[in-house]
């Protein structure tokens, strides 16, 4: 991307709240921003490392302002940065009014021709296992590689060729996403996980798809991050997903 922070200043140019901050969480797996009428939420990615652009202390602070973190080369604090864009679009409401809803059995690729598709997927995301057998071949690529995986140093070399490439948000959070959008240009990309926002307007810079979790069950969701209850969040909200073609 000519512009590396597009897709970031896309997501703050659209947050319109006055709303502030309440209260912050950061456990092993989810970092959770809320306000008196928001919940949001993205992966922890624990490197604090780089000077933070906003200090630690969030409560109190206007949404928007904590939103900005998510450009911020300290990923800790990114992490918060995304969780409050997520708490502006992750919402029921939103949901509704976008039609955005999918089963959680139909997800990101419901309608997508995968049959012999090469088929890149970056992180280790909690999808349906027919996506995989409909495949010729499915690369995992990851920074933390299991048996079997990729490491993300082959990302340039492997998905330039690949049909479809699928995507964990946490690549937001990260900062890799801008580079990796590059290297599909010729694939049909899908955005997935619950650190994705709900932002309509992903899909002109890239995107083909964007496929995250509404949180509706907020107490359950912040039990599980102060607990590091282990597992997929996916039982305390609701799927969506936004596709260019519904535009």
């Amino acid at each position: 991307m000519k512009n590396f922070f597009e897709l970031y200043d896309t997501l703050l140019n659209g947050i319109d709240t006055d709303a502030v901050v309440n209260s912050t969480l950061m456990g092993q797996c989810w970092t959770a921003v809320e306000t008196s009428a928001h919940f949001g939420m993205a992966m922890t990615t624990p490197v604090d490392t780089a000077p933070r652009m906003l200090g630690k202390d969030y409560c109190g602070m206007p949404l928007k302002e904590l939103a900005a973190a998510a450009k911020s080369w300290n990923l800790a604090e990114a992490g918060f940065g995304m969780a409050a864009i997520n708490a502006f679009y992750n919402t029921p409401a939103k949901l509704e009014q976008l039609g955005a809803y999918e089963p959680f059995d139909k997800y990101c690729t419901d309608g997508v021709d995968l049959k012999d598709k090469c088929i890149g997927v970056i992180g280790h995301l909690n999808m349906p296992f027919s996506i995989y057998e409909q495949a010729k071949e499915v690369l995992i690529l990851e920074r933390n590689p299991r048996p079997g995986d990729y490491p993300d140093s082959a990302c340039d070399f492997l998905l330039p060729q690949c049909d479809v490439v699928i995507m964990t948000a946490s690549t937001l959070v990260n900062k890799t996403l801008p580079h990796l959008l590059d290297l599909c240009k010729n694939a049909y990309t899908i955005l997935a996980g619950p650190s994705c926002p709900m932002c309509p307007e992903l899909l002109e810079l890239g995107l083909d798809r964007i496929a995250g979790l509404v949180i509706t069950d907020t107490d359950g969701m912040k039990n599980k991050i102060i607990h590091d209850i282990p597992g997929p969040p996916y039982s305390m909200g609701k799927p969506f997903l936004l596709t260019r073609e519904r535009l």
